[in-house]
């Protein structure tokens, strides 16, 4: 078991961790969660050692083998097949032993040792793990060096999966990766033997490979059994619980204020108004629901253009001359598509995507777009490239030079930099707000066209959510890649595949692509079977059907959540009116029933809205 005992980390004098405590069970798969600035890492780096709490302490057995990758990415003339297999020390230190032993007895032990950690099947074992990472055979045998440094952490990761510690710790390990390879480690970690523990902000990853989740907010952790969709009931229950227990210390403690300041003085009642004083003084505070309420996307709508947007006819695209990437591209693209490309890292997606943007000029045939239309192109380089020393003001009166103050605040305002946020130096600023910036210096233009290339990286939870309804309500075309199945399953109603030099329409779901990935269910190709232009294109009719059923099911899932917290604030009125909203103890049980009753009708109805919301967006998909 790993235990973190009423740990206190503070960072430039700033608590980070205060008296946070949790007890990881030995082989659970605990998903770590929190919002960007919460700690997430820092407590990482406190477990490994890298960190030292301030009070408290991290406890575990001493045989148990601690595994998490280095900040530093490997590098040099070694390739990623050696690189993997050096992380298992033990068996290197045996090979080289054996090389040179001359003791027999002690050689004997060495081969007996080598058998049992089944040492000369890693070499297949680490070409397994570095396939399912996306490194073919070629790509195993060339030099770290060759390789961009998302590669490298991709080879530390295939090294720390090889090495089989006893606790693995990952932090955000799929920023990295593409869907197909982020679809292998979501298997490989369900089938993970020992103690894990993951910060993500991927809730399908979360939910298939995680059995608790790890709650870090307000420097405290809260551990809450299965995955984040049942971590997002449970917090929406225990939400109602804090509200209600909150109401109810707030009218003690007036109470209790309020005899203090009439009896102090009376000499009668003196000794009870100075017990009930420290009474008082003793009362911890419960802190109320922390929300932020700055978290906000709202895209510019654009004006209006006529379809078609973009249409693409036998088009080339590449970056060395006579050598292109992509080659045979036919697309229509209209103003209120979404589209996610699919497809490896390395296969053209972001060709593709600079070709859409106008960045890359058409090697062979046809790309036409009207010139009035405006491009806002989202890239992790961005992010990058934002001057630490600047302040959000500053970058956005730049990008919008000439235009009033008001409509630069409005701007910022639009992605959550209101007020003094808007002048905090962008150094100082997380990395979600970080992209959040980003998103608002794209769209100041309010463009046609919204390419988002990997835009959830630096992304919690409910900003990744925030993201999703900008995207429904946005009446322009998006293009987004994003290794996010819940992202691209919730907003795009197109699919494309890059692959094998061409970019083409995909016909199936995001659960049939899935299955290709993973091979299985795969359709049965016909050759008398013909492609259907009508059939590939749905009309815009549908696809704004989509979008205006996708926002009504979060509508409907968000209406669940509030009614469950209502009733269960009731159920702790009616069997613990101690500890309930004292508005709500106050009230008679017949009358408590009585809306018990309602509150469970209307759920009943919200679900049922819910589940057929559910099927009709099936039936369109599908049709």
């Amino acid at each position: 078991m790993l235990t973190i005992d009423d740990v206190t980390v503070r960072l430039g004098g700033r608590p980070i961790l205060e008296h946070a405590s949790a007890s990881i069970p030995t082989g659970a798969r605990v998903g770590l969660i929190g919002r960007n600035g919460a700690g997430k890492s820092t407590l990482m780096k406190t477990l490994i050692g890298e960190i030292e709490p301030d009070d408290g302490a991290i406890s575990r057995s001493s045989k148990l083998k601690l595994g998490y990758i280095a900040q530093e990415a490997p590098d040099g003339a070694i390739t990623p097949e050696e690189a993997v297999l050096a992380a298992d020390t033990e068996r290197a230190a045996l090979l080289e032993e054996s090389e040179t032993c001359t003791d027999m007895d002690r050689l004997g032990d060495v081969h007996e040792r080598l058998l049992a950690i089944d040492a000369y099947s890693a070499p297949s074992r680490a070409a397994r793990i570095l396939m399912g990472l996306g490194f073919d055979e070629e790509m195993q045998r060339q030099p770290l060096s060759t390789f961009s440094g998302g590669w490298k952490m991709r080879v530390a990761l295939g090294a720390l999966l090889f090495s089989q510690p006893d606790i693995l710790l990952l932090d955000e390990p799929s920023n990295h990766l593409d869907l197909e390879a982020t679809l292998w480690l979501e298997n490989f970690l369900k089938s993970y033997p020992a103690t894990l523990l993951l910060i993500s902000h991927e809730r399908d990853l979360l939910n298939k490979v995680a059995d608790h989740i790890l709650h870090l907010q307000g420097g405290q952790l809260t551990l809450y059994p299965g995955g984040y969709d049942s971590f997002e009931r449970q917090r929406a229950e225990r939400a109602a619980q804090l509200e209600s227990a909150k109401a109810a210390q707030d009218k003690q403690r007036a109470r209790l204020q309020d005899y203090v300041a009439r009896n102090s003085a009376r000499a009668s009642t003196a000794k009870q108004a100075q017990s009930r004083a420290k009474m008082l003084a003793k009362m911890q505070p419960i802190a109320a629901l922390m929300e932020d309420p700055s978290l906000s996307f709202d895209f510019p709508n654009p004006a209006e253009l006529k379809p078609p947007m973009i249409t693409m006819d036998m088009a080339a695209v590449g970056y060395v001359e006579d050598t292109p990437i992509l080659r045979r591209i036919n697309l229509r693209i209209e103003p209120d598509d979404r589209i996610a490309l699919l497809g490896r890292n390395g296969n053209g997606k972001t060709t593709l995507a600079r070709l859409l943007a106008a960045q890359l000029p058409a090697m062979e045939g046809q790309v036409n777009a009207p010139g009035k239309m405006k491009v806002g192109y989202f890239t992790q380089y961005q992010v990058e490239e934002l001057s630490g020393d600047d302040t959000p003001l500053e970058h956005m009166t730049r990008a919008m030079e000439g235009k009033p103050h008001s409509a630069i605040r409005e701007q910022l305002g639009r992605f959550g930099f209101s007020g003094n946020r808007a002048t905090q130096q962008v150094s100082k600023l997380s990395g979600g707000e970080r992209a959040r910036l980003a998103l608002a210096l794209i769209t100041r233009d309010a463009p046609h066209l919204l390419i988002l290339d990997e835009p959830t990286n630096h992304l919690d939870v409910d900003a990744r959510e925030a993201l999703v309804q900008a995207m429904n309500d946005y009446t322009g075309a998006v293009i987004l890649i994003s290794h996010d199945r819940h992202m691209v399953e919730l907003s795009a109603d197109r699919l494309v595949l890059v692959d094998d030099g061409t970019a083409s329409e995909f016909s199936g779901s995001m659960k049939d692509y899935i299955d290709l990935v993973l091979g299985l269910n795969q359709p049965r190709k016909d050759k008398d079977d013909k492609p259907d232009r009508s059939r590939k294109k749905s009309s815009s009719k549908s696809r704004a059907e989509a979008r205006a059923i996708k926002a009504d099911l979060a509508r409907a899932e968000k209406a669940m959540g509030e009614l469950q917290a209502e009733r269960s604030a009731i159920d702790q009125a009616m069997y613990e009116p101690a500890n309930a909203n004292s508005k709500l103890a106050d009230q008679p049980m017949s009358e408590l029933l009585s809306q018990r009753a309602q509150l469970t009708d209307q759920l009943e109805e919200a679900e049922a809205q819910w589940l057929a919301l559910g099927e009709k967006l099936e039936a369109l998909q599908g049709a």
